[in-house]
This record gives structure tokens, C-alpha cells and sequence, in this order.
């Protein structure tokens, strides 16, 4: 765990639960995409730089959440690095709380104000392509978060954030974190239309071919698209809902996983309602979801 491996001339990455990358610059110095789940991956890619004579010029977060910005705050007090970050996805670097918060729907209490929902604060500057070192490009990919990016090296190397669930992932957890299903669709649409030589989702090994990825991602939004919509034929609250997609696909809930999948189900019935294949019904108090019949 946080080998660093090398895939291309100036291209490696960091083998660990979020894998990070690193581009070689020029003088020694590197930039870091992803800091990793929390000061102590900090540590580990502190080690790795020292290792390796590196020192970090900046570190470039392909999104918002925790496990991606964990190392921020340490790496950034050791090392005196700038960090960038883009969009909405910014603000949230800066003020790490707006994640649970935004997930609760209010202040979260101590439970869901865990390591995996809210990291340390940094100072974060705005990620356009002009700030970029010389070497790497990067495209759009929203919907996981607000205004995630994936880089690509010059060495056609491709870190894809959280663009792309990984199989393993989708056979255990099926529901995977959305925030706008309707962005996501179209973000895997243009990861399938991406050329390079590897790609590298933060939590699945580099592939070379990530088409059959997309697709497995597109199959299973459609499968939970079509399990929303058979249940609500009969009107339901959106708790009955989230508990029959629990026991549906066997989750087990606790907090995080309530906010997490109970997010993620708000996300898909903005899309269906958007689309108009579900009606919104407010009845005794309570608002209630139903399929729309078809013509």
C-alpha cells in the first residue's frame, strides 16, 4: 500500500485507497493530483517526495470529497504548495462542512462528521486550464460532485477522479454516490470518447480500455432507474423508498450510508421528475412519489 508506480516518462501514481497522482516537472519538482483520505496519506506521499528528491509544487484535486482531499491541509503546511481545485467543488475544499452538511440537508451531527465526509480545511485557488503546468490538460466531469475534473499527462496517462465506479464497487454497494444523474451520464459518455494510452479511477486499478467500465456504470444507473420506477407505482415517501432500495440490493445503513444513498436516491428522483416519469404528490402532510403512466 502507497507504492509509487510508474506509468509513464513523467507519469506515476500512488497504489493506496484513493490513488493519487504525480506528474515530474521540471527542477525536481512535481504536482500531486489527489492528496488521499487524511493527514496520515499526507505523511505517506511526504515520504515518497523525500524518497525521490521531489518537491511538491502544487496539488490539483479532481473533486471535493474527503477521501480525495484528506492531505491537504498537512501537505500544504509542510510543503508550502499551492492547491487548486475547481468550481463549486472549490468551495467545499475550503470549507470542508458544506460536504456533510449538503449530504444531511442540515448541521450533521457528530456521526456523520466523520473522516470520510469531512476533511481538514485549505486555501484553495481556482482551477482553470491556464494554471496548469506545462503538460496536462484537463476535462469536465460532473455529476459525482458539482465540478469534478479529470487530468491527463502528456504522457497520455489519464487520472479520472471518481468519474468511473469500479466493478468491484458497483457488486458491492450498486448505489454509488450521484449528486446530478443527468451530468453523470454525460460525463461517462465523454470518459468513453477519451483517448489515451491508460486510465486511472481513483479506486480501481489503471485500465487501458475503460470503455466496459462506462458501460457497466450506464447498466447499473439504468437498473436503479427501473427498480425506482416499478416501485413507485404504487405512491411512496421518499424514506420507503430508501428503505426498499436497502434491502433491495442488502445495504446495510448507518449513518453515512443514509447520507450517502439517501443523496444519491434525491439525485435520481430529480432526474425522473425532470424527465416527467415521476409525478410529485403532496397528500396528508406528506409528499409522495409515484411512476407516471405511460401516454
Amino acid at each position: 500500500m502507497y507504492e509509487l508506480k510508474q506509468v509513464g516518462e513523467r507519469t506515476y501514481y500512488i497504489d493506496s485507497p484513493t490513488r493519487m497522482g504525480i506528474y515530474q516537472l521540471d527542477n525536481g519538482e512535481v504536482c500531486l493530483i489527489d492528496s488521499g483520505n487524511d493527514k496520515d496519506a499526507g505523511k505517506k506521499v511526504q515520504n515518497i517526495l523525500r524518497e525521490n528528491n521531489w518537491k511538491l509544487n502544487r496539488i490539483i484535486n479532481t473533486h471535493s470529497h474527503a477521501d480525495h482531499i484528506g492531505g491537504n491541509r498537512l501537505l500544504q503546511e509542510r510543503e508550502g504548495c499551492k492547491i487548486y481545485c475547481r468550481g463549486v467543488d472549490r468551495a467545499l475544499v475550503e470549507h470542508p462542512i458544506l460536504e456533510p452538511a449538503f449530504l444531511y440537508g442540515s448541521y450533521p451531527n457528530h456521526e456523520i462528521q466523520n473522516k470520510f465526509l469531512l476533511a481538514k480545511e485549505s486555501r484553495v485557488e481556482e482551477l482553470i486550464q491556464e494554471v496548469l503546468p506545462e503538460g496536462l490538460e484537463m476535462v469536465d466531469l460532473n455529476g459525482h460532485s458539482f465540478s469534478m475534473v479529470g487530468i491527463k499527462t502528456k504522457d497520455d496517462v489519464w487520472f479520472l477522479g471518481d468519474s468511473v465506479a469500479s466493478h468491484d464497487t458497483i457488486q458491492k454497494h450498486h448505489i454509488t454516490f450521484l449528486y446530478n444523474v443527468e451530468e453523470y451520464f454525460h460525463s461517462l459518455d465523454v470518459v468513453e470518447k477519451l483517448e489515451g494510452k491508460l486510465f486511472i479511477p481513483s479506486h480501481m486499478d489503471p485500465v487501458e480500455d475503460i470503455k466496459p467500465y462506462v458501460q457497466e456504470n450506464r447498466e447499473k444507473m439504468q437498473e436503479i432507474i427501473e427498480e425506482i420506477l416499478n416501485y413507485a407505482k404504487t405512491p411512496c415517501t421518499f424514506e420507503v423508498l430508501l428503505q426498499h432500495m436497502f434491502i433491495h440490493y442488502g445495504l446495510h445503513m448507518n449513518f453515512t450510508q443514509y447520507v450517502l444513498i439517501g443523496s444519491t436516491l434525491k439525485a435520481y428522483l430529480s432526474y425522473l421528475y425532470e424527465q416527467e416519469k415521476l409525478e410529485a404528490i403532496f397528500e396528508n402532510s406528506q409528499l409522495l412519489w409515484k411512476t407516471k403512466k405511460e401516454g
